[in-house]
């Protein structure tokens, strides 16, 4: 229950029936629902399909040392036709689809397979719903700590049908090319958190004995 002009409101939605339209890469359901009108009773029924079963993971390295970011840049199915080329430049981020793993987990599993590097002290950023319209996706936001001396090369498993390369660009440059070459909804919040929190980062970091780092960095 919230409270809206001063008056409280009851936020309620009632499925009326669901049908399962899709199942391959991902589930698509047909939602027949009505929900509380800000008017007061309830809305009339609207069906709505739905991607179903997504929750995602994505992790900013950084390496606070060379003051750089590890990126990685792959094709985009969401891109053809919107992109030219359709390839993303982006953080490592992977789903949550294996039974009795926790986003942290998912996260440095995801670090190792993407890039080749191991992620240290992986400090949670928040977690965001993608596209609320059409999707139950949520994503597990991190940032990590990272050697960029190490990160190069194609990785990502075959069998999954990845082909990822390491990218390393400066945390400056980075800025510079939000909203360019960096388009995707988890580099923009990720690269602005960094921004906006980065001392306070380095210093929890120093804390934490990272390398590269020390307490009166600016």
């Amino acid at each position: 229950m919230f409270l809206r002009d001063g008056a409280a409101m009851d936020y309620e939605v009632e499925e009326l029936e669901r049908e399962s339209v899709y199942e391959g890469f991902l589930r698509l359901d047909s939602h027949r629902v009505r929900h509380s009108s800000f008017n007061g009773g309830w809305c009339e029924p609207i069906v709505r399909e739905r991607l179903e079963n997504l929750s995602a993971v994505s992790v900013l390295l950084y390496d606070p040392e060379r003051d750089a970011l590890v990126l990685v840049e792959q094709f985009r199915v969401g891109m053809m036709e919107q992109a030219d080329p359709p390839w993303s430049l982006e953080t490592v981020s992977g789903f949550c689809d294996r039974a009795h793993e926790r986003p942290g987990q998912v996260a440095l599993r995801e670090v190792q397979e993407e890039t080749g590097c191991e992620a240290r002290n992986l400090t949670p950023i928040g977690s965001f719903f993608v596209s609320p319209g059409i999707s139950v996706e949520q994503i597990h936001l991190y940032c990590a700590a990272v050697d960029s001396s190490r990160a190069m090369g194609v990785h990502g498993l075959a069998h999954e049908g990845e082909e990822i390369r390491v990218c390393v660009m400066p945390r400056a440059e980075a800025v510079g090319e939000l909203f360019g070459c960096l388009c995707s909804t988890s580099v923009l919040i990720a690269v602005q958190w960094l921004e906006a929190n980065r001392q306070q980062l380095l210093a929890r970091w120093a804390g934490q004995g990272v390398s590269g780092v020390t307490r009166t960095e600016r």
